[in-house]
C-alpha cells in the first residue's frame, strides 16, 4: 500500500511539472493549474490515508473463536468454503486449534492458511 501512494505522490508531481513547463502559458495560468494538481494530489492522498487507516483497524482481522463461530465468520477465513465451515462445526468442540489438523477436518498446508486467525475458547 505503502507503493501506491508513493506511486500517487510522484504521478501528481510530474503532472504539476509537465503542466507548469506547457508553452503559451501565462505564470497565472501554471500557478492555477500546479494548485488544482496539488489539491487534487491532496485529496487523493488522504483517501488512500483513509483507506488504509479502516483497513487495519477492520474487524476481519478479529480471531474467529472454533468453537462458537458462525459458518459466516468460518467462511471469512483464507480457503474456507461452505463445506469445511460444516465439517469445522460439525467437529465441535475443540480443545485446542490444531484439532482441526489431528481430526483430519483441515489439512495441514489449509490450516497453515487459518492457524493466526482461529482460537478456541471454552
Amino acid at each position: 500500500m505503502k507503493i501506491s501512494v508513493v506511486t500517487t505522490v510522484l504521478i501528481g508531481v510530474t503532472l504539476a511539472a509537465c503542466t507548469s513547463c506547457a508553452p503559451n502559458q501565462s505564470t497565472d495560468q501554471i500557478r492555477e493549474d500546479t494548485a488544482k494538481a496539488t489539491a487534487t494530489l491532496k485529496r487523493d492522498t488522504k483517501a488512500v490515508a483513509e483507506g488504509v487507516k479502516e483497513g487495519l483497524s477492520s474487524d476481519s482481522k478479529k480471531p474467529v473463536d472454533l468453537n462458537n463461530a458462525s459458518k459466516d465468520d468460518l467462511e471469512s477465513l483464507p480457503g474456507i468454503n461452505a463445506q469445511r465451515a460444516d465439517r469445522i462445526m460439525a467437529q465441535r468442540p475443540y480443545a485446542g486449534t490444531k484439532q482441526l489438523v489431528t481430526r483430519h477436518v483441515l489439512s495441514e498446508s489449509q490450516y497453515a492458511q487459518i492457524q493466526d486467525r482461529v482460537v478456541v475458547n471454552r
